[in-house]
């Protein structure tokens, strides 16, 4: 589907756009556009990868005007520009609607005028029963285009979603926060060690946007089924893997944060399809004449999918995922060459 195609990621520069870029470049793909307003990272990335076959356009999506210029010839949209920080968002909403709410609309309102085929847009699990700003506004980016996948026709353009949860060692998580301090020979410091998260590799989370991209239809939004594990958890098996043992801090929960999150709600849950890897939610077709709906109406009983309810991984599990993330490997062989040791990076 990617030969001799245009693709353009909105935040490219972020993990997430890097770890496309390294995917997607070895294929016959003609162009990755990297859309951001971060100059200085695209000019890290122009001069890491040296590669033809990527364009840089500097540009806002909350800026219409910027996002219309730069998708001239474009055929795919993967939508990962977003502010993703809980208590940046808390004490700023407004920004975070600008971006997430308006710039999402701003995306799709030029990707359809522009005749882009299909438009994957990347949600996150602080959108299943919001209770904070940023997961907030991104529920409202999910509603955003799935009410634009209603007016759109699926001929011209197909617009999907994804959600997915905590993506380890991605820029800003938590692990690289832990190793930060670990050769800072501080403290690891965690919110609760009992609260839980949702844990996958940035790997799994291109495959699942990928997937939404082949096989997705029109509004739908793909879910993962994925692991979790205690924040606690996740702190001893870092190290464990450093073979170093700090004081673990409680600090207390941050602004916004939940003390276990949801990948799929109850509502949502009655009409999924579970594919056993992931659920499909298909976009509600109902229309506004409810009528109908009281007298032929069925109540559908369902369990919401949650990080408390998910299969939660010990710490030897953890180390295992961890062991096997790029990132992770260059920081133990960085480690261990400055301590003399050696260690075994693959599981």
């Amino acid at each position: 589907m990617l030969k001799n195609k245009t693709l353009m990621i909105t935040g490219g520069t972020g993990s997430f756009g890097n770890a496309v870029l390294k995917r997607f470049l070895a294929t016959d793909i003609k162009e990755i556009r990297i859309f951001s307003r971060d100059e200085k990272k695209q000019d890290d990335m122009r001069r890491a990868y040296g590669n033809e076959k990527i364009k840089f356009y500097l540009g806002d999506v909350r800026d219409k005007a910027s996002i219309q210029h730069a998708l001239y010839g474009v055929n795919y949209i993967f939508h990962a520009a977003a502010l993703k920080q809980v208590p940046s968002c808390e004490f700023f909403p407004m920004e975070a609607v600008k971006t997430n709410v308006l710039g999402t609309d701003n995306v799709l309102t030029a990707a359809i005028e522009a005749g882009v085929r299909k438009v994957v847009c990347l949600s996150t699990d602080k959108a299943a029963y919001p209770i904070n700003a940023m997961g907030t506004s991104k529920a409202m980016m999910e509603k955003k285009f799935m009410a634009k996948s209603r007016t759109v026709a699926p001929e011209r353009t197909v617009i999907s979603g994804t959600r997915y949860g905590n993506v380890l060692c991605s820029r800003g998580s938590v692990v690289p926060l832990f190793i930060d301090k670990l050769k800072a020979g501080e403290p690891l410091t965690v919110t609760n060690p009992s609260m839980t998260r949702f844990v996958m590799s940035l790997e799994e989370a291109v495959e699942l946007v990928l997937f939404a991209f082949e096989n997705a239809d029109p509004g739908d939004i793909m879910i993962p089924r994925v692991p979790s594990c205690t924040i606690g958890t996740l702190a001893e098996a870092v190290q464990e893997l450093f073979g170093v043992t700090r004081e673990i801090q409680t600090i207390g929960v941050r602004h916004g944060e939940k003390f276990h999150e949801t990948l799929l709600t109850r509502e949502e849950a009655s009409r999924a399809i579970d594919h056993g890897g992931f659920f499909r939610v298909p976009m509600d077709q109902r229309d506004l004449n409810y009528e109908k709906y009281f007298s032929e109406g069925e109540t559908v009983i369902a369990e919401e999918f949650t990080s408390d309810s998910a299969e939660i991984l010990n710490v030897e599990q953890v180390m295992e995922k961890l062991r096997n993330l790029p990132y992770i490997q260059n920081e133990l062989a960085q480690w261990y060459i400055q301590s003399g040791k050696h260690i075994r990076l693959t599981a």
